[in-house]
């Protein structure tokens, strides 16, 4: 005969066996608790396994007959009252479901599950605002949720691939868990993936409105996209809450810079630094406003409190060395080289250190030193932003297969009519800034930024459905119909309006990476004009190799890279020259620095643009200027740098020989072999 513990033994088994059924095979779950029922009539655990099995196999109203007798015997149990919450939300009986669930989340208020179907249920019923702070509580709870723990870990560690195909799986389950939205929405803007990372954020703010950490990285997210326009409103709703919380305030500040507003932007740094002085990123954020808006010495003395508040801060070295008319101390370089043998240093921080190294090196002309500092900076920015240039040239291919005179001859009279934009294309570092700073010093003409619009459109277009990923962009493009392109220019018009702060019928953008897409630029803004600014390949491409972009141009990290990049480059442009003859006006930028007036006014006539003495005095104009050659352009004339990279002439093996073709050609382009496919492809 059996002992009672070990009958007690036997039923726990059972139960637990059971239990197990339920997620497998339902059907089976119910028969084993009908089993233990007839040994322990009325066991509460197999009654609750019995329901569930019951509601799982889609017998919802047998489950109810089940689970509401025992949830009236067992009021004290949170798992009988979420089980019944989620059977009478399946019977329709919405008012009886909320009732039960938050009798659950009162019994145990770190039930996630509770709180999730509590806050879906409120929805259902109509209850915004209880629904909103139902999720508020989930929110809360998520924090201890070992479903999720796993994919915080791998977030933590940026190890993207697994916190994603966990939280998809985590989602595929339970669709509205904000908790999950939020933490896939960052993965997706940690890989760049901002229209993504916007669509998450936006169905978790529809769930949870007072998500407030869900709506800061929304207003992240927008000012990345560079709509700013919607990321004020949104950053202003989180200060009306916490007016003095300083991660929203420099957020504020940011926005406020990227929409040209540097004297608002300038105004909140300097009062949340009042407020919170010990904030070396704040200071640092501070000292690039002051920076664009040209107070220099101001800019300094921000980035020397941020290094004094936090001396391993890379970025903030780096910020002075950028500034290109700053010279380092030997102290500077002390500490630079201080930092760099710490073993501890993020390698976020170790890069701008090493490039902030190369620059100090390079301005004492310890040059071989320098490209050993460059290099070791651009080896961990390429680890961190994988490039691949085979890609970039299928690119190329794809294009000049599709875009042939034909192909934009059956297309012309489309797209948007204005004239307003002037584009300047090109590489990073081939005298794009100049030609800005010339042409927004005419009265007709207002420079504006790299304006991140036309790239987000061509992403867009990629994601479309497509066989093969290298064909994506120019398919969709092969397949606008003219109402489209016409939309598609009214939106860059309007995505752009919210830079224009003068009334100049003309405004500049000057995003150098717009000469990958002249074709797409020509469809949907036809008369549009577009400039491409043009140097010398070693002095353009060793240029982009020694300056740390902070995003965006990810082809410069390896010398090889740029070099295969700058060719493709030529190729495509060379191409657009012959299907579009005079489409695109090009500017030397050797010529530029030796016959200035003489390219000022081609320049100016090609715009449609009467001369005007101050495009020759451009150095004058007072706009803020944000790129690396800020300080250039307020010179005359910048000779300097133009022959500086035969100081590494050296160590440049991989570019020349990745550039040979175009190297040996320059200024003239090399022929290039047509496009196999280009038949095919009209």
């Amino acid at each position: 005969m059996n002992s009672a513990s070990e009958t007690v033994g036997t039923l726990d088994v059972a139960v637990a066996h059971a239990a197990r059924l339920l997620e497998k095979n339902p059907t089976l779950a119910a028969e084993q608790a009908d089993e233990i029922l007839k040994s322990v009539p009325g066991h509460p655990y197999a009654r609750l396994i019995l329901g569930t099995a019951k509601r799982l196999a889609g017998r919802t109203q047998a489950a109810l007959e089940v689970l509401e007798p025992l949830a009236r015997e067992q009021p004290h149990s949170a798992p009988t009252h979420l089980e019944l919450g989620i059977a009478l939300g399946e019977a329709g009986r919405g008012g009886a479901a909320v009732a039960a669930l938050r009798r659950a989340v009162h019994l145990k208020p770190d039930s996630l599950d509770a709180w999730r179907l509590l806050a879906d249920q409120l929805d259902s019923q109509g209850d915004a605002n209880g629904a909103d702070q139902a999720r508020a509580c989930h929110i809360k709870a998520a924090t201890k949720d070992p479903r999720l723990l796993e994919a915080a870990a791998a977030l933590v560690a940026n190890n993207l691939p697994i916190a994603e195909a966990r939280l998809r799986a985590h989602l595929q389950e339970h669709p509205s868990d904000v908790a999950a939205l939020r933490m896939l929405a960052e993965v997706a803007a940690r890989l760049r993936r901002y229209a993504d990372a916007r669509t998450l954020l936006e169905r978790c703010l529809d769930l949870a409105p007072s998500f407030d950490a869900a709506r800061y990285n929304y207003a992240i997210v927008l000012n990345r996209q560079a709509a700013g326009a919607m990321a004020l409103p949104q950053i202003e709703r989180l200060l009306a809450k916490e007016p003095r919380n300083p991660g929203y305030r420099n957020l504020q500040a940011a926005i406020l810079a990227n929409l040209g507003d540097f004297a608002a932007s300038i105004d909140v740094y300097e009062a949340v630094l009042k407020e919170f002085p010990r904030q070396p990123k704040i200071w640092m954020s501070y000292g690039h406003a002051l920076k664009t808006a040209r107070r220099n010495p101001d800019s300094i003395g921000a980035y020397r409190r941020a290094i004094a508040m936090q001396p391993t801060l890379g970025e903030a070295y780096w910020s002075l060395a950028n500034l290109k008319t700053f010279r380092f101390s030997a102290q500077d370089e002390l500490e630079i080289r201080k930092a760099l043998s710490r073993s501890d240093l993020s390698d976020e921080d170790r890069l701008h250190f090493e490039f902030s190294l190369g620059k100090a090196l390079e301005d004492e002309a310890s040059f071989e030193e320098s490209f050993v500092h460059y290099a070791a900076g651009n080896a961990i920015r390429r680890k961190q932003h994988p490039y691949s240039a085979d890609e970039n040239s299928a690119y190329v291919r794809g294009s000049k297969a599709l875009y042939t005179a034909e192909f934009f001859a059956a297309r012309a009279g489309n797209g948007a009519r204005a004239a307003d934009p002037i584009f300047i294309v090109g590489l990073p570092r081939a005298g794009s800034t100049l030609i800005e700073q010339i042409l927004a010093s005419h009265s007709l003409v207002e420079g504006t930024m790299e304006l991140p619009d036309i790239p987000q459109i061509a992403r867009e277009l990629a994601g479309r459905e497509a066989r093969d990923e290298d064909l994506r962009f120019v398919q969709a493009v092969a397949a606008l119909n003219p109402e489209q392109r016409l939309a598609l220019g009214e939106r860059y018009l309007a995505g752009t309006r919210i830079q224009r702060k003068s009334d100049a019928p003309f405004f500049i953008d000057k995003m150098p990476n717009n000469c990958l897409y002249v074709g797409l630029i020509h469809l949907i803004l036809p008369n549009a004009k577009i400039i491409d600014a043009r140097r010398h390949p070693l002095g353009c491409c060793f240029s982009a190799f020694k300056q740390h972009f902070a995003r965006g141009q990810n082809f410069s990290y390896g010398l090889e890279d740029i070099g295969r990049y700058y060719r493709d480059y030529v190729e495509l442009m060379a191409h657009m020259d012959a299907v579009l003859p005079g489409r695109v006006h090009r500017v030397f930028y050797e010529s530029m620095i030796e016959n200035t007036e003489t390219e000022v006014r081609r320049l100016l006539e090609y715009c449609g643009l009467p001369f005007e003495e101050q495009c020759l005095r451009f150095y004058e104009n007072e706009r803020a200027v944000r790129t690396a050659s800020s300080e250039q352009v307020r010179q005359p004339i910048f000779r300097e740098g133009m022959d500086h990279w035969r100081h590494y002439d050296t160590w440049l093996g991989p570019l020349k020989q990745a550039l040979r073709p175009v190297l040996e050609s320059y200024p003239a382009v090399p022929s290039f072999a047509p496009s196999a496919d280009s038949a095919d492809s009209r």
